[in-house]
């Protein structure tokens, strides 16, 4: 059966904010202008969806119930908590508006704690209550949002309590002890990793710190993460309320820190989304040409590519392999990016690829690809490997081009239908299959060793000020994929234009700092060589060995340049510490004084503390650096 597949056509159909058969699950959505499936609208009504397939809403009509009673402000002092209950009582005046997100979480998670959703949601609408969105809609419906699409997904309880709870600390007078206390650890680390710090105490350096405090609990907890990624894609279907001058830098800021998270948790659902909806603000004109011509070019799809599956079909039957085939509409930035803008005549193979779904294991997707390519002429070196040497984001596919028989080059791609899930929800796949098995479900969670990155990021974000951090993580973040090997067959991931200095370091920090040359290939190359995919790489190192300044011209990942910075530094204090000593050791010599005795006695140290120095070296250090003058250090020494 051949289907056009929704799952990535994000903007076939968009126009500013959200796009047609946009890839997170409507019931996932809550906006505040026309607010779909589970949002509390602004005159205290909610849509309720009728359940569906897999928690999804079914189509039709959507009714709606009434939130009784009008929003007040919360009341100062502690929150009393609503006792836990077995079940929602019948009745129960807040069950309108959390109704539908228990009916997605029932259906993705029979075994869900309801009542504990139910007492998260109670608690978050009182504290919030009073205040409101930028559109006038009750604060609660972000939360509420942000809940629906991590139900949407299949996310557990707790991420669901979390997210219901995400603001609370930040903008309520509830303290993190007292959710703690009421909610437990688990749910506290969660909603501190989602929390801004406050901008009056950390000022400029707060934005930097923010996200670094967000890596370091994603290292304990990846749901922190998903949480604030779910977060920042509701805010952007509801940037149209912010003032005109703030939209197009939050999409921006957007598209550089929390687009790429996505992307390396392998969360692509959420990725297309955001970049459309990020694309939308940041240029509206393109986006609604790209609109345009995607719209126009994928209604002739379905002609454009029955040739092909026609072939393709015959092929996988010969070949005895069951497949699905499907179109597959790229969103709307992967267009415009992909097309530079020149969107004159778009094709509908320059809009849409060909998914082949293939029913068995990764052998029968080796003997799809081959089918494909017997089927249809395949352009040279455009087949790319993801199921052996997967994406630092856990993707697994295999990617090729070929010709189709009007002579148009498009893309298929071929994966299992175990794969499948991966490849669109990442890391949040791994933890719904592990949900049922606390064991699995830790290692789900916790920085996993498969993501690579994660571990990179966090070698070098500790070395870095915070003035740097963003910098670092925006070009940490951006980078391609390369996959190279070391002559044993380990494969290190690369962002792409890495050379063999950044291999070099990202195998080992003290390697980098040694290494004097390459062997690539079997061939002897410099350590500026760049990188490819596939290449083997062998490091040839000096004990002697240390960093060079001109290594940083040729230097491409953010670690290697942090630790040639930090070893360049390093030797720049040795260097001065012994130029300052040096100099000491001539001016106490004319009094008699032997420097090297002192520094025995531990003179040499008492006089570096006094004037406010932690290590001898820091005080020779700042004397050769002028910091400290030579007579007023020379006269200490000489007091009885």
């Amino acid at each position: 059966m051949t289907t056009l597949d929704p799952a990535n056509s994000t903007g076939a159909g968009a126009t500013g904010t959200a796009a047609a058969g946009a890839a997170v699950p409507a019931a996932a959505r809550a906006g505040e202008a026309v607010l779909p499936e589970g949002a509390v609208l602004p005159d205290g009504r909610v849509r309720v969806p009728p359940r569906g397939r897999l928690g999804f809403p079914a189509r039709g009509r959507p009714r709606a119930a009434p939130l009784p009673g009008a929003p007040e402000r919360a009341p100062r002092g502690p929150i009393r908590l609503p006792l836990r209950r077995s079940r929602p009582a019948a009745g129960d005046p807040v069950l309108p508006a959390v109704a539908p997100l228990l009916a997605v979480h029932r259906a993705a998670c029979p075994g869900g704690d309801e009542a504990e959703l139910l007492r998260g949601y109670e608690v978050a609408e009182r504290l919030h209550r009073g205040q409101l969105r930028k559109s006038g809609a009750p604060y609660i419906t972000h939360p509420l949002a942000v809940a629906m699409i991590l139900a949407g997904m299949g996310m557990d309880t707790t991420t669901l309590v979390a997210a219901l709870l995400h603001d609370t600390v930040e903008d309520t007078h509830y303290t993190l002890g007292e959710l703690r206390a009421d909610f437990g650890e688990e749910i506290a680390v969660l909603v501190d990793g989602v929390t801004k710090l406050d901008g009056s105490r950390w000022g400029d350096r707060a934005e930097a710190e923010t996200f670094r405090k967000i890596v370091l609990a994603a290292a304990a907890d990846l749901r922190v993460l998903v949480i604030k990624l779910s977060d920042r894609l509701h805010n952007l279907r509801t940037l149209r309320y912010r003032p005109a001058h703030k939209r197009a830098p939050y999409a921006k800021a957007s598209q550089e820190l929390l687009v790429p998270f996505a992307e390396r948790l392998g969360i692509h659902v959420l990725k297309r989304e955001m970049d459309d909806l990020a694309f939308a603000a940041r240029s509206p004109e393109a986006h609604a040409a790209t609109g345009r011509a995607v719209r126009t070019a994928l209604r002739r799809a379905g002609a454009a590519f029955a040739p092909a599956i026609a072939r393709i079909r015959a092929a996988l039957t010969e070949h005895g392999v069951r497949a699905q085939v499907r179109i597959r509409p790229s969103h709307l930035y992967a267009v415009h990016v992909s097309s530079g803008g020149d969107l004159a005549g778009l094709r509908p193979c320059e809009a849409a690829r060909l998914l082949l779904l293939v029913d068995g294991s990764e052998q029968d997707c080796y003997i799809a690809l081959g089918a494909v390519h017997a089927a249809l002429h395949p352009v040279p070196g455009q087949v790319r490997d993801y199921i052996a040497v997967p994406k630092d984001n856990m993707y697994r596919s295999l990617h090729t081009r070929v010709i189709s028989p009007d002579g148009d080059p498009f893309e298929v791609i071929v994966r299992s239908e175990a794969m499948h899930p991966v490849a669109e929800y990442g890391i949040v796949a791994h933890i719904r299959r592990a949900r049922d098995d606390d064991a699995a479900t830790a290692d789900a969670v916790a920085g996993r060793r498969d993501l690579a990155w994660l571990s990179r990021l966090l070698a070098w974000q500790s070395n870095a000020p915070s003035a740097d951090f963003l910098d670092g993580l925006r070009a940490d973040l951006a980078a391609g994929h390369v996959a190279a090997f070391t002559p044993d067959g380990q494969a290190v991931p690369l962002p792409a234009g890495a050379t063999a200095l950044d291999f070099a370091y990202t195998l080992d920090p003290g390697t980098g700092d040694r290494c004097i040359g390459a062997v690539v290939n079997g061939r002897l190359a410099p350590m500026s060589v760049q990188v490819r995919s596939g290449n083997v790489v062998e490091v040839l190192t000096d004990p002697a060995g240390s960093p060079s300044e001109d290594w940083l011209d040729f230097a491409v990942t953010v670690p290697a340049r942090m630790h040639i910075r930090r070893g360049l530094a390093l030797r720049r204090a040795e260097e001065a510490a012994e130029a300052g000593r040096r100099s000491l050791v001539r001016a106490l010599a004319q009094r008699r004084i032997d420097l090297l005795a002192a520094e025995a006695r531990g003179d040499s140290l008492a006089v570096a503390r006094d004037l406010g120095y932690g290590e001898i070296d820091q005080m020779y250090g700042a004397l050769a650096a002028g910091a400290l003058g030579l007579d007023d250090l020379v006269a200490r020494f000489s007091r009885p």
